[in-house]
């Protein structure tokens, strides 16, 4: 029997370079190998308040995305996350058994409190629960960020995962899953509940960077290449793409930026190509502009292919509609089996 791998990605915008490499390619290899679920996250998408066409558009987007880079429907089970309506219920049963501080102490919900709520960088933790309980009703911090974890916990356990590949800033909250898998086993007196692991084939985490100069690309850091890229925009964002002075004298250490396009080239340049401009850097003759252009050829290499597909496949609303339906009809047949576990366990039952 194949383990079950299960992941998704949030509806909140076309799909990049980092989640190409992150995720979507690494899927494509898992789909023989395992009992494969990848699933669009609209739900969780929801405590940034999307606006309701712009969502519902996202998804359709993310679909085809997932399709064009080689997810196939009969090999894997693709579904949108609101489709299977048992996750909702199981999330509202599982919240029963989560502490308010184990959410509130997880470091993606206190960043992003932060940053909603304005709080400056050096506040203490004491300040930002004290921002976080305040009345000021122009600034609040939804429910569904806080619960988070258990929504995303609930997708994983609500299908039995064995397996989910999750990116460094999301390990903490695949540990909290496993808590909460071992609670409810040991509360009840059940082994219903697998505690899930990280997966990633044995390769180190790919960390893919922006065009910024700094940290990884992402759809909020406006530094991304989208796969749906034309190849006029795509050029331009890598020619803007930020770099230094220049070395001033050989045997230098690569400087931030240009380390960050030299991964990129790592991702999809030959190794001949990369080693060039790594020696090039260290005897000062490096040509930023031709670094660049070589860059963003490869890359089109990758996506244009991908593009071309994912404008196909969005216009064939047909066969969207047929993908979605029946990767939910899969998903739910699982996920109404698991919740049926729970209620009978909880001693949720009807007595008529």
């Amino acid at each position: 029997m194949k383990e079950v791998v299960l992941s998704g990605i949030r509806a909140t915008g076309n799909l990049h370079l980092g989640n190409y490499f992150g995720a979507l390619s690494k899927f494509v290899r898992m789909q023989d190998d395992y009992d494969s679920l990848f699933f669009i996250a609209d739900l969780h998408a929801l405590t940034t308040h999307p606006d309701p066409k712009t969502l519902h558009g996202n998804v359709k987007n993310i679909m085809a995305e997932y399709l064009a880079a080689g997810i196939d429907p009969e090999r894997a089970t693709i579904f949108v996350q609101s489709d299977v309506p048992e996750v909702s219920e199981l999330y509202l049963l599982m919240n029963m058994h989560v502490g308010i501080g184990e959410l509130m102490r997880t470091a993606s919900f206190k960043d992003k409190a932060r940053k909603q709520l304005g709080i400056r960088n050096d506040a203490t933790e004491g300040d930002i629960e004290q921002e976080i309980i305040g009345t000021n009703s122009n600034k609040r911090v939804n429910a569904g960020l806080l619960t988070y974890p258990t929504l995303m916990a609930v997708d994983i356990l609500i299908q039995k995962a064995n397996k989910v590949p999750v990116g460094k800033d999301q390990e903490q909250h695949l540990e909290l899953t496993r808590r909460f898998a071992r609670r409810f086993n040991s509360f009840y007196g059940v082994e219903l509940f697998p505690e899930p692991e990280n997966f990633n084939f044995g390769d180190h985490a790919v960390k893919v960077p922006g065009l910024d100069g700094s940290g990884k690309m992402g759809k909020s850091e406006g530094n991304c290449i989208y796969l749906i890229d034309d190849e006029k925009t795509l050029r331009k964002k890598v020619m803007r793409a930020v770099t230094d002075e220049g070395p001033k004298e050989p045997g230098l250490p690569l400087s931030q930026p240009v380390e960050n396009l030299i991964t990129l080239m790592e991702l999809t340049s030959a190794p001949e190509v990369v080693q060039h401009y790594r020696d090039a850097y260290a005897d000062c003759s490096i040509r930023y502009g031709d670094m660049k252009k070589q860059l963003a050829e490869d890359i089109l290499k990758i996506t244009l292919p991908i593009r071309e597909r994912i404008l196909d496949i969005r216009n064939d609303d047909e066969y969207l509609a047929r993908v979605a339906r029946m990767g939910a009809e899969k998903a739910r047949e699982r996920a109404a089996a698991t919740l049926a576990q729970v209620r009978e366990i909880m001693g949720i039952t009807k007595f008529y």
